[in-house]
């Protein structure tokens, strides 16, 4: 089995804990475990084999000792028993956007569902009316559905970002081997930092193509050599990923890293000004008056063209050639301008509602030194309401108060050449009517609050907004985080008016949020672009709820370029002595 469909059996055990009304934290750590999975660049199998399954994190003792089960056996009797007696389409219609384990499971029982074809009977029922009928449904139901059904049909096998980012990074490293290999380059929506990547394409200047493709198709990882040419190459992962390599000599290679890096619309603007002037481009360079002029380097090419050299990452063609042609490109935000992150989860035990951290304070303290931040920010998230009082929700975040003074006491003693501030955040949950789940007298007890939507997605956009607008009012909230509730791949995020949005956060100091997380890189870039436009100021932060992933800085960062993002607009590119002052503030 490769890392998706063990991902998706461990979502289908997650769910069938979730109908038999299991222990939660059964449930949360199945789904965890699917997800590290699933975006791991190395297949589990393989980290099995190296005794290394629980290297991943979110994959447990116990969940491993079960995968060691299936890679042995091909089955795992513990799993085959959680979802015994449950009806096997229900499973199959988890693949829809909007449906869960309990709505799976009633759909599959009172429409009789049958395995192998299960959405498209779903989708037949519901065209007939036969969905509103169920208890619990109705018409609005009924067209949710379809459109989530819709949905799946058209969603294309995108990889994550960070996937394709480490699967592309692995192939470079060995292809670095190779002497014959000059220089070698991510190409396409890759190169460019997109949300999501088809397949993966890489450059290689050379002088010496068969030698750099032979080197290529004997990657240890292929599994099948889909073609292979003078200069190109098409290789099939073990994992079922394609992986294609374009060759050009190095006096030409510009010409080919700016053809390849894209986008097409970009690419159409730049052929429409060299076709004013009777040229014609290509792959190989600019041919003038039957001349072709080749270019080793993406600078170059440009400046011939009249322009500054465009980074990737704003290559849509969304005023940047413009810009370039003026010279008033902006200058974008690198990862070493970020001095600190905000929103960390430890696994200090605050008994919340959501995933909790999986890693101790300390730990991610001296990850932040290593980094070289100045700061960094515990933003757990709230205890559940659910399940404690009041005063149960403020004691037990005063422990992590004194747990984080005694630790900065600590640190202050032994961290005489790298000082870092430890700050005392909390993640609090918006609920429907834009109240706090959280009692506000406990918010004396925090140095800052993030505030997030984890539920109610379906609200329209001026009831959302009213409700989120409610939850930013209090001054020690400072940062909405995710705040479009998007899940790439897998959830369309919900709708808010912005230019409300902005103006409130402009005026009132507050911070939308870039969630570095692979699944979310949210804002979207669109919206980062009319923040930078409204003067609105964005923080980036990781929302990391294990240690790895404090490395994820760079995702958000990228998804801030390609915003056109100067340090300017991220607040924590600002040093600890400037942001201090704004958050006492």
């Amino acid at each position: 089995m490769n890392n998706r469909e063990i991902a998706k059996l461990l979502r289908a055990v997650s769910a069938a804990y979730e109908i038999k009304g299991k222990n939660r934290f059964k449930i949360i750590a199945y789904d965890r475990a699917a997800s590290a999975i699933e975006h791991s660049t190395s297949e589990a199998k393989d980290l099995w084999d190296d005794n290394k399954l629980t290297s991943l994190a979110g994959v447990g003792f116990s969940i491993a000792s079960h995968l060691d089960k299936l890679f042995k056996k091909g089955r795992v009797l513990h799993f085959e028993k959680i979802m015994k007696g449950l009806p096997p389409a229900m499973f199959e219609l988890l693949e829809v956007p909007g449906i869960g384990p309990k709505t799976a499971f009633t759909l599959s029982q009172k429409l009789k569902i049958k395995p192998g074809t299960a959405i498209s009977q779903l989708k037949r029922a519901a065209q007939e009316g036969k969905i509103r009928e169920i208890e619990g449904f109705g018409k609005e139901s009924e067209k949710d559905l379809l459109e989530g059904i819709d949905e799946a049909g058209r969603r294309e096998e995108r990889l994550l970002l960070s996937f394709a980012d480490n699967l592309a990074k692995k192939i470079i490293e060995y292809m670095k081997g190779e002497k014959s290999v000059k220089r070698i380059d991510f190409l396409g929506s890759l190169r460019r930092r997109v949300a999501t990547a088809g397949d993966i394409d890489l450059a290689v200047a050379t002088d010496q193509p068969k030698k750099a493709i032979d080197h290529f198709t004997r990657y240890s990882e292929v599994k099948e050599v889909v073609a292979k040419g003078a200069n190109t190459a098409r290789v099939l992962l073990k994992n079922n990923y394609q992986v294609d390599l374009k060759t050009q000599k190095p006096a030409a290679y510009g010409a080919l890293l700016q053809h390849f890096t894209g986008s097409k619309q970009h690419n159409i603007r730049l052929r429409e000004i060299a076709r004013k002037k009777n040229w014609s481009l290509s792959e190989y360079g600019i041919k003038i008056k039957g001349k072709l002029y080749q270019f080793g380097d993406e600078e170059s090419f440009y400046k011939k063209l009249g322009m500054a050299w465009i980074p990737p990452e704003l290559r849509e063609d969304s005023g940047e050639i413009e810009a370039a042609e003026k010279n008033k490109l902006p200058k974008l935000i690198k990862p070493e301008n970020i001095k600190g992150d905000l929103h960390v989860h430890s696994d200090f035990p605050l008994e919340a509602s959501h995933d909790e951290g999986t890693t101790p304070m300390r730990k991610m303290i001296e990850k932040a030194i290593e980094l070289g931040y100045e700061y960094l920010g515990f933003s757990e998230h709230n205890p559940s309401q659910s399940q404690h009082t009041e005063k149960q929700m403020i004691d037990l975040l005063k422990r992590k108060k004194e747990e984080i003074e005694k630790i900065k006491s600590s640190y202050n003693k032994i961290t005489q050449k790298k000082k870092i501030e430890i700050l005392n955040g909390l993640e609090v949950d918006i609920r429907p009517n834009g109240d706090w789940a959280f009692p506000r007298k406990g918010f004396d007890f925090v140095d800052y609050l993030v505030v997030s939507i984890h539920s109610n997605f379906k609200m329209d956009r001026n009831r959302m907004t009213e409700r989120t607008l409610k939850a930013l009012s209090h001054p020690k909230v400072k940062i909405l985080s995710h705040p479009t509730g998007r899940l790439l791949t897998k959830r369309e995020g919900y709708e808010l008016e912005w230019e409300k949005i902005f103006d409130f956060c402009r005026k009132n100091n507050k911070w939308p949020e870039i969630n570095a997380q692979p699944e979310r890189l949210d804002l979207p870039e669109t919206m980062i672009k009319e923040a930078v436009k409204n003067g609105v100021k964005m923080v980036i932060n990781t929302d990391s709820h294990a240690l790895d992933q404090m490395e994820m800085m760079g995702y958000g960062v990228a998804v801030a370029r390609r915003g056109w993002a100067s340090p300017a607009n991220i607040v924590n590119t600002l040093s600890w002595e400037k942001l201090s002052g704004i958050l006492k503030n």
